[in-house]
């Protein structure tokens, strides 16, 4: 359905070029749901916000690269072409809900805004699906709550409202930005069955993007590792967490509290990301890696085959030099 080829987004600063996104590649399938996960900063949403065509120009500006939405390059499409795919073919569920709402418009007037332009529905009528789509991610009250403004629900209901928006038009594609980060537990799941059944009924592609390793151990079907603006591992979800093919993948993992010994330190990552203004010549992970060599620090690595459909751009575990399950 969607498919991402060398896709390179450069912020063109005062301090120096950016390399946000830096030759990512990826593909979904339809119903498919893939995760994008890695540290802050590692480039997971702006690869996402130049799929959209929503990055800021300038700085921001696509170097490279192909994404095919069909017979449509999305890199390259004109922008009347992009408004619309965007929220009607592909939505998008934003992190910072109190930003992405308009504070001055009642949730309403946003919620059907995109049934009267990409749907041509009577207003009406589209009230009528809004206040059905906020019964849907569980909002009480629907009907006298759609009249409300944003600041006045709270944190975990504005992203409960952003849901509704993005599932409004059943898109083909929804990418999903941190979309349960400001919801509890029984919600979360809530919101995260109802993708599910939307998937199983309209067959939506979703593009989940999250610091949740648990989260992606329960809904993604395939996992892309993103560390300093590369995909330094791709595998199905369940190979990913039961044989990591990278020291990255690995120290994720291990950083994951619950899997952590009774009275034992929490494991943490040491060291820091690298700026990204500053071209490596290396694995952009050497200096944090305890595997790492000095071939690692001076030889760029590329992404190659670990196995059925898992890869990992870690040049010694591709030779079989290093055991990362024990």
């Amino acid at each position: 359905m969607l498919e991402v080829t060398d896709l390179r987004t450069y912020f063109h600063t005062r301090a120096g070029i950016v390399r946000a996104v830096d030759g990512v590649s990826f593909s979904v399938e339809k119903g498919q749901t893939i995760g994008i996960v890695g540290e802050s900063g590692c480039g997971k949403s702006v690869t996402c916000y130049s799929l959209l065509g929503l990055i800021p120009t300038p700085p921001g500006r696509i170097e490279g690269g192909r994404a095919m939405l069909g017979e449509e390059d999305l890199l390259s499409a004109s922008e009347a072409t992009m408004r619309k795919i965007r929220g009607k073919r592909i939505s998008m569920i934003f992190q910072d809900p109190m930003t992405s709402l308009n504070p001055y418009l009642r949730i309403s007037t946003q919620l059907i805004e995109p049934l009267l332009i990409h749907e041509r529905m009577e207003k009406k009528t589209a009230l009528h699906r809004a206040i059905e789509a906020l019964e849907e991610v569980g909002i009480p009250d629907a009907s006298e709550r759609i009249r409300s403004y944003p600041h006045e629900f709270s944190g975990g209901m504005r992203q409960r409202v952003m849901i509704a928006m993005a599932l409004i038009t059943k898109p083909e594609i929804l990418i999903a930005d941190e979309p349960t980060t400001a919801l509890d537990v029984t919600v979360q799941k809530q919101i995260l069955d109802l993708i599910k059944t939307r998937q199983q009924t309209l067959g939506t592609a979703v593009i989940f993007i999250t610091h949740d390793l648990a989260v992606v151990s329960n809904v993604c079907d395939h996992v892309y590792v993103m560390y300093a603006g590369k995909v330094v591992e791709s595998a199905p979800t369940t190979d990913l967490f039961s044989a990591p093919e990278h020291p990255y993948t690995r120290a994720l993992q291990r950083s994951i509290p619950a899997i952590q010994e009774k009275g034992e330190p929490l494991y943490t990552i040491e060291g820091l990301p690298p700026d990204l203004t500053k071209p490596m010549d290396g694995c952009h992970f050497a200096p944090r890696c305890e595997f790492a060599t000095e071939e690692c620090q001076t030889v760029a690595p590329t992404l190659q085959s670990a196995g059925e459909h898992h890869e990992t751009s870690c040049t010694r575990r591709q030779r079989g030099e290093i055991d990362l399950i024990h």
